[in-house]
């Protein structure tokens, strides 16, 4: 089976190098690795001509945002999954692949997702929160929850069938599209008890008051578009159960 993986930067220098040794190290023999770069100006393309061994395809170029360049690299695509890896997040380990790849061995799965933590910037091996899906389900949407993007690898065919990510989403285009694919879409999908990812803590989501309003108002907006009840008092209820998630040591 081969797996697509698509990493978007933009001026990612410092958190680069990481993200490519993840892929390097990973023992599934049928990667296909593309990176979509925004024209950066610090040291990103560099890192990635120094790194040409490990990447299938790239391209640097101006693109609208990072929406337009996750879309990119889902058309350069062939492989017969995708999955998202982002550019300051690494893989747990170097099985990950491989799990994921075994996990889709069945016709009858569509899509996998998984857990995912977050680390320390500094520290990588020091785990700050831990967002699982084990207990997640599709009428969560609603109320705020998604699976971790970065656990989800879905089959190829269905950005096909049921489109790409929105451009004209600021922060919730994976929100949308993750909507759109298990409830509009019929993934048949199943959970697979791994970390598959470190995130850096930070992100387009957490960067202050202002980007949380903008999230959960394209929240309340993709589930509108996709015929699903919800509202804003639904939605923020969430950030009553966020500290549970947190590692206190």
């Amino acid at each position: 089976m081969k797996i697509s993986l698509i990493t978007v930067t933009y001026n990612s220098a410092k958190t680069l190098q990481d993200t490519i040794s993840s892929v390097a190290k990973q023992v599934h023999p049928d990667v296909e690795y593309i990176i979509v770069d925004g024209n950066s100006k610090d040291g990103t393309v560099a890192i990635i001509k120094e790194n040409e061994s490990t990447i299938s395809k790239w391209v640097s170029e101006p693109d609208k945002g990072m929406y337009d360049a996750m879309n990119k690299g889902i058309k350069m695509a062939t492989g017969d999954v995708v999955g998202i890896l982002n550019s300051d997040d690494f893989f747990f380990d170097a099985n990950v692949l491989s799990k994921i790849a075994a996990a889709f061995n069945s016709p009858a799965t569509d899509a996998i997702i998984g857990d995912i933590v977050f680390v320390d910037d500094k520290d990588a091996d020091k785990i700050i929160r831990r967002y699982s899906a084990k207990k997640w389900k599709p009428s969560k949407f609603a109320w705020g929850y998604m699976p971790p993007h970065p656990s989800f690898f879905v089959r190829k065919a269905f950005f096909e069938k049921l489109g790409p990510y929105k451009t004209d989403y600021k922060i919730a285009a994976d929100y949308e599209l993750l909507i759109r694919f298990f409830l509009k879409g019929g993934l048949r999908w199943k959970y697979l008890p791994i970390v598959t990812t470190k995130m850096r803590m930070g992100g387009l989501s957490t960067q202050g008051l202002q980007s949380l309003i903008t999230l959960n108002k394209e929240i309340a907006r993709g589930c509108r578009e996709n015929q699903v009840y919800t509202n804003l008092a639904m939605i923020y209820s969430k950030y009553l159960f966020k500290p549970f998630e947190f590692i206190f040591k």
